[in-house]
């Protein structure tokens, strides 16, 4: 039986039943079986434990096939992506950076239409037709999602939070309350790193979209996305603001704006960890709780550490989420391609990302059930229960938009007086990145 939740305000992506928990059934087509032997290429952001977790998730398949997994991991994907398809050799399979480049590829005649390697019929069954339609470019289906994630969070370790006297908070006032306590006693509340290679600076959108869609709503976060909303504007200029009451104040972030610029996302939250903390709040996404797990594997999830939801700004958003996904995109139609991408939009596959609390499946079909730990489950839950989801607005504007972005946060950490002149340059960007 399946479980049906309430539908969702849809804008750029989702309606709730993409992560409703599904039938006792494993539906999206048949896993490919049977020896076909040879190799395909496969290029993805994934390393570290999501690379251990992937190649876990392919072992059955190149057990049953005989087809062998070449793999390449980058944090540099847009940029090695880009470079391969110019030089006429790209992988058979890559993850896409974002939406806006998929449709650029898919435009240039450079993405399979993946009707022809899907069965179609079964990909409707298990997915949302939202998750097809975000995969869509000019009516084909050239992107497929493999795993989501909900952004937004603040995690803590709930031991220090109350041993600090500090509390949960349901508002963001409440948030920078509790934050300038914590900073008025010696100790700086937030734990932030924002490297990731060429894409340095992902993390703070995150933070700033998060702050719009719940400062403003979906309506105006769509047109701030889709290029109808001036960067100058005094909505976006407010955003920029409201985060720099923390990331522009030295006794507001561990190690000041350098440590924020130099260290890398997927170890910033070490400092609520160490003992004494040195911190008690980390903004981030689901898949943050493997990098956690792998680097404290003594830490137990809701003991000792934890999350909650973005908190309410105006209250008519208090139950918007952004979340985010990894899509795959063929470009090399092959035997081996075709299963493997077959495969992976499979519940038994998107089993893995699921059973090591590193996603949520967009397989409707993979049941509550699967996810190992409450935090896994309360991610989806919060999802569940949401009138409002977005995607990730970064990765919906085009490429040329989404680097200025990611470059123009860098700037801002560093020159955080430079707010006016950063986002003149960002409209500059905006006025020629939409008209291409």
């Amino acid at each position: 039986m399946k479980r049906v939740f309430p539908a969702l305000v849809v804008l750029g992506l989702i309606s709730t039943t993409v992560f409703a928990a599904g039938s006792q059934e494993k539906g999206g087509g048949t896993a490919p079986s049977g020896k076909i032997g040879g190799s395909v290429d496969v290029l993805a952001t994934w390393g570290g434990s999501e690379q251990d977790i992937f190649n876990a998730m392919v072992k059955p398949f190149t057990d049953r096939t005989g087809v062998a997994i070449n793999y390449t991991g980058t944090r540099d994907l847009d940029a090695i992506l880009t470079t391969r398809v110019a030089a006429g050799n790209p992988p058979e399979l890559s993850g896409l950076p974002n939406p806006g480049s998929m449709a650029g590829f898919a435009r240039q005649g450079k993405l399979v239409d993946l009707s022809t390697v899907l069965d179609v019929n079964a990909m409707k069954s298990a997915y949302a037709q939202s998750w097809l339609d975000l995969g869509s470019v000019d009516g084909k289906l050239v992107g497929i999602f493999t795993k989501a994630s909900l952004k937004g969070l603040v995690w803590y370790d709930p031991k220090n939070l109350q041993a600090a006297g500090l509390q949960v908070p349901t508002t963001f006032d409440q948030l920078m309350s509790e934050s300038q306590t914590s900073a008025a006693k010696g100790v700086t509340p937030w734990a932030i790193g924002v490297e990731s290679g060429s894409a340095s600076g992902w993390v703070g959108t995150d933070w700033l979209e998060n702050i719009f869609l719940h400062m403003y709503g979906p309506a105006t976060y769509m047109a701030w996305y889709q290029g109808k909303l001036a960067w100058t504007s005094p909505e976006v200029k407010s955003v920029w603001q409201t985060w720099g009451k923390i990331v522009s104040d030295p006794s507001m972030v561990y190690g000041g704006s350098q440590y924020v610029m130099s260290t890398n996302f997927n170890t910033a939250f070490s400092p609520l960890f160490q003992n004494p903390p040195q911190a008690y709040f980390h903004f981030q996404a689901t898949f943050i709780q493997s990098f956690i797990q792998q680097q404290f594997p003594n830490l137990k999830p809701v003991e000792d550490f934890n999350f909650f939801g973005f908190p309410s700004i105006a209250s008519q958003y208090a139950k918007a989420v952004e979340i985010a996904g990894d899509l795959f995109g063929m470009f090399k139609k092959t035997p081996q391609a075709s299963a493997l991408l077959t495969y992976l939009t499979t519940a038994e596959a998107q089993d893995y990302w699921v059973k090591a609390a590193d996603g949520i499946s967009p397989n409707r079909t993979v049941s509550l059930s699967d996810y190992p730990d409450p935090l896994s489950k309360n991610a989806a839950q919060i999802l569940t229960s949401a009138d409002i989801a977005v995607f990730d607005a970064s990765d919906m504007m085009p490429a040329k938009m989404n680097n200025a972005f990611w470059a123009a946060i860098m700037n801002y950490l560093a020159h955080p007086d430079q707010l006016d002149s950063i986002l003149v340059g960002l409209e500059q960007v905006r006025k020629d990145a939409y008209s291409m």
